[in-house]
């Protein structure tokens, strides 16, 4: 995995002349991690980046999270982009909608567990469960440390039955378990399905994807695009972080580096990394400032 600020004279002409399909996940890439979901906010600087990138021409963005849609809609409150929640189980922009066939029977298991965890969780301070759609999401990042276990087993009582007959399917997060509905779809499927319908209305353009994500969710998404497209890992290493300046005449981004060291690319399918939220802005600045 290579630090994505170190390639850009290999990346400029990727940005410069194709058409820029960038996928962003929410939390913990466009929005700092917050304690809890209803806190995440995109720092306003980041935000006029996706508006700005979102009027160019050849350039379209697509917020894919594990959020629901109306939730990512409330949080970003920009029209023109493609907004996929629910880990792709949900799709809308630009005309494009999309939405994944879940059985009622499936609904209601969820439904029935979350009653369960409701109950048996109940005297656990800081737990949140957060209840959406298609899944149930158990977020513990406020949960004291000693009190940890007493969760994990209780969660594993409840819901182990329902994974070994396959009614459910769980994703670990960052301080969040998701217990999901047990359909065959995934980050990656949607980017794929997005990635096709828009080379399918541009006919013969080619739509070059850019994705950055955080989370193992976006590991799929990762996976099926590491060969069409630039795939960008966002996390915390022991890496010191780019430094970047103005040019005098303030037109022109100057990029500095520190000593060069290395990743494990075990610890992600992506080609590159950058470090944090932080670094993601600064990398849209640099393609706003190539497209204009």
């Amino acid at each position: 995995m290579k630090y994505l600020f170190r390639e850009l004279d290999h990346i400029k002409k990727i940005f410069e002349k194709k058409y820029l399909l960038i996928f962003c996940d929410f939390d913990g890439t466009l929005a700092p991690i917050a304690e809890t979901p209803d806190k995440a906010a995109i720092p306003k600087k980041t935000k006029e980046l996706l508006i700005k990138l979102s009027k160019i021409t050849d350039c379209k963005i697509v917020i894919i999270s594990g959020r629901d849609v109306k939730d990512l809609k409330a949080k970003i409150l920009i029209k023109n982009v493609v907004y996929s929640g629910s880990h792709g189980l949900k799709i809308d922009g630009f005309g494009f909608k999309f939405k994944a066939i879940v059985s009622q029977k499936q609904k209601n298991v969820l439904k029935t567990i979350k009653n369960i965890l409701e109950d048996k969780l109940k005297n656990i301070n800081g737990i949140l469960l957060e209840d959406k759609e298609f899944s149930i999401c158990i977020h513990y990042r406020l949960v004291n440390k000693k009190n940890i276990s007493v969760v994990n087993d209780v969660i594993n009582d409840v819901i182990s039955l329902y994974e070994k007959n396959k009614a459910i399917k769980t994703k670990h997060g960052k301080k969040v378990l998701e217990i999901m509905t047990p359909v065959k779809w995934d980050k990656g499927k949607a980017a794929l399905r997005i990635l096709r319908k828009q080379r399918d209305l541009l006919k013969k353009k080619e739509v070059f994807p850019v994705y950055f994500g955080d989370d193992k969710t976006d590991e799929d998404a990762f996976n099926v695009l590491k060969n069409k497209g630039l795939t960008v890992f966002v996390g915390k290493s022991k890496l010191s972080t780019v430094r970047i300046t103005k040019s005098k005449s303030g037109k022109n981004m100057a990029f500095s580096h520190p000593p060069r060291r290395t990743l494990n690319s075990s610890l992600s399918k992506a080609g590159y990394y950058l470090n944090d939220t932080e670094e993601v802005a600064k990398m849209l600045e640099y393609i706003l400032q190539i497209r204009k």
